[in-house]
């Protein structure tokens, strides 16, 4: 059986990171694939970046991956933005928007946040059936790897979340968390799928979600000694799970 670890939405927390690649190395697990969001938020987006492409065998596209090349007035945006150089600018440009490949007969289907998008934010506990469904479609996006294939599990990041979920009919849903910036529970997050990888012939399969503590303080202090600007934000993130976009009321 081999055993296949999925991360998600680094966010430039190279202190969760290591100490997630530190517990891949520990359980033996030789094939790493990345949903994105390699950037952003924390403080080492370059250190980040050079890790995820050293260790991984697919990495795919995420919304900050995306948007990081573009033009933003934002003076957090345009701090990220000076940590990378053209060439890393350029590889987060040749990302690839989705990864499929067959697992213990099932065929799965990666990408960051939905079929319809990079932007396009799903939150299974509030979408619709529809929606739902909607994940496993193929869009403008997607290449099948035959016509017309759909996919029977399908796996994203983008929300910061961990889960797994049935899809009606005889599908199967999971979000890989966020290694860096985890907003179910404190720590760091990250998936591994059990089974026979690049396999159509049917075997045991199965989701395993692993919660993983680090030391958040020692990475706020890396943050604030580097000058991260909304340091407060990130700190909020980081220690209580608290999205810096939710209003204050709640």
């Amino acid at each position: 059986m081999d055993k296949i670890a999925v991360l998600s939405d680094i966010h430039g927390n190279l202190t969760a990171l290591e100490a997630v690649l530190e517990d891949i190395e520990r359980r033996d697990i030789q094939t790493i694939l990345c949903l994105g969001d390699l950037i952003g938020k924390g403080p080492n987006s370059k250190k980040a970046l050079e890790l995820i492409r050293e260790k991984c065998e697919v990495v795919l596209l995420g919304n900050w991956d995306d948007f990081i090349r573009k033009p933003i007035d934002s003076p957090e945006i345009v701090w990220q933005q000076n940590q990378l150089d053209e060439e890393d600018m350029a590889y987060l440009g040749s990302l690839p928007f989705h990864y499929d490949f067959y697992m213990s007969g099932k065929y799965v289907r990666l990408f960051h946040a939905s079929a319809k998008s990079v932007y396009h934010r799903v939150f299974p506990m509030g979408a619709s059936i529809e929606e739902l469904q909607d994940m496993f479609a193929n869009t403008e996006w997607i290449v099948p790897q035959e016509d017309g294939a759909a996919p029977d599990v399908v796996g994203y990041g983008d929300i910061h979340a961990a889960l797994i979920q049935p899809i009606y009919p005889q599908r199967m849903l999971f979000n890989a968390g966020s290694v860096g910036n985890s907003l179910d529970m404190r720590g760091a997050t990250y998936c591994i799928l059990h089974g026979v990888y690049q396999s159509k012939e049917a075997a045991p399969f199965s989701i395993e979600l692993v919660r993983l503590p680090y030391d958040i303080e020692k990475e706020l202090l890396i943050a604030k000694e580097m000058g991260l600007p909304g340091l407060e934000a990130y700190e909020l993130e980081l220690r209580e799970c608290r999205y810096r976009g939710r209003p204050k009321s709640e």
